[in-house]
């Protein structure tokens, strides 16, 4: 599991956002993909 330090800012409009540090939104990042790629092989694997 990734362990993220999420930062919760507001602007001056009082939308809020989470700012993430580089590396932790990368990790992110790859695991998504790497989901995305196990999705994609079972999908195609029920279809044969």
């Amino acid at each position: 599991m990734v362990t993220i330090h999420p930062q919760y800012i507001t602007d001056t409009a009082g939308k809020k956002m989470v700012v993430l540090p580089a590396k932790e939104f990368d990790t992110i990042i790859e695991e998504l993909e790497e989901l995305e790629d196990i999705k994609l092989y079972d999908n195609a694997k029920k279809s044969k």
